[in-house]
């Protein structure tokens, strides 16, 4: 699924495993680690840090008084990071199965060019789901909170489901849902509620900010993919909606959230300082409204996971001081 799930660029003629590799296929024994690496995405993991960073400073503003819980906000990055690799390597299997990368013009998956087999490909996968899993039970014992063992399993079956499974809701224009409502609202109330037991408007407004940003990350990488995509019958949003509105909606999620900035700067003052934050915002909405270019988009989408990292880290200060 993921909000930034096919990074690529320009198109590169030949053997799918040999444009994964740089090499001829012929020479390669199997997935090296930095095949492993490329697969894990690691240009995605910032909407795995921006929403913990968030939730935590919402959750420390939150305890009168007492040190905060820097274990606890440990467990939660655990979690959010390991679910977002789990979803990527998901992903990288479940469409390399179903044929979708076949349409791919730019750097190969590890399932689809061949590089991987399925079955280890799928196996990374439900090691990190399991690892998701393990922080979170951990974190369930510390707060005393189980019904944490059910939000987990929900986001696990949700992460699966993306792109896994006969009816793949990320295949329906679904997926903006799944990353707002997982790496937006859940991971940054929940990082909140693990310091301090109480639901406070700054981690749910803060939630909508980072699952906007989600969006716009996940949004950017459809664009691109949009052509490819409309070819192996991936119906994502930039597919349903065309490019041009495409493009607009990109400039409302990466917007919006700033608008929750002045709102909180009405209470906070130095939450204006995080307007500083749309000196990479705008570049990237410039690049998605006027870009075309693969590379162009690839600069955005960097851009974009930049300006999430930067905007819920810089909140979270906020808050926390």
């Amino acid at each position: 699924m993921n909000p930034a799930e096919r990074i690529r660029g320009g198109g590169t003629s030949g053997n799918p495993a040999t444009r994964a590799a740089g090499r001829p296929a012929a020479t390669r024994t199997g997935p090296t680690a930095s095949d492993w690496i490329a697969g894990a995405r690691l240009r995605t993991l910032p909407l795995a840090i921006a929403p913990v960073a968030l939730g935590t400073g919402a959750g420390v503003l939150a305890i009168p008084d007492g040190p905060w819980h820097p274990a606890r906000a440990l467990l939660a990055l655990v979690v959010a990071l390991a679910l977002q690799i789990g979803v990527n390597y998901s992903n990288d299997y479940s469409d390399g199965v179903r044929g979708t990368d076949e349409h791919r013009v730019g750097p190969a998956r590890l399932t689809g060019s061949g590089v991987a087999k399925p079955k280890q490909v799928l196996a990374v996968a439900l090691a990190f789901f399991a690892l998701a899993a393990l922080a979170g039970l951990a974190l369930t014992v510390i707060t005393g909170h189980w019904w944490f063992l059910a939000v987990g399993a929900v986001a696990i079956v949700a992460a699966w489901f993306y792109t896994g499974g006969k009816h793949p809701y990320g295949y329906s224009g679904l997926g903006e849902v799944f990353v707002f409502v997982f790496f937006g609202l859940v991971a940054t109330v929940g990082s909140a509620y693990v310091q301090q037991p109480v639901v406070m408007i700054e981690s749910w407004l803060g939630g909508v900010g980072a699952g906007l940003l989600a969006c716009a990350v996940l949004m950017s990488n459809n664009l691109r993919d949009v052509d490819q995509d409309r070819v192996a019958g991936k119906r994502t949003l930039a597919v349903l909606v065309g490019a041009a509105w495409g493009r607009a909606l990109y400039c409302v999620f990466m917007l919006a959230p700033f608008a929750i900035v002045v709102f909180f700067g009405l209470f906070y003052p130095t939450a204006f300082l995080v307007l500083f934050v749309l000196l990479a915002a705008l570049p990237a909405c410039a690049i998605v409204v006027f870009g075309r270019t693969p590379r162009e988009l690839i600069v955005a989408l960097q851009l974009t996971s930049l300006t999430a990292v930067l905007y819920g880290a810089g909140l979270g200060l906020v808050f926390a001081l």
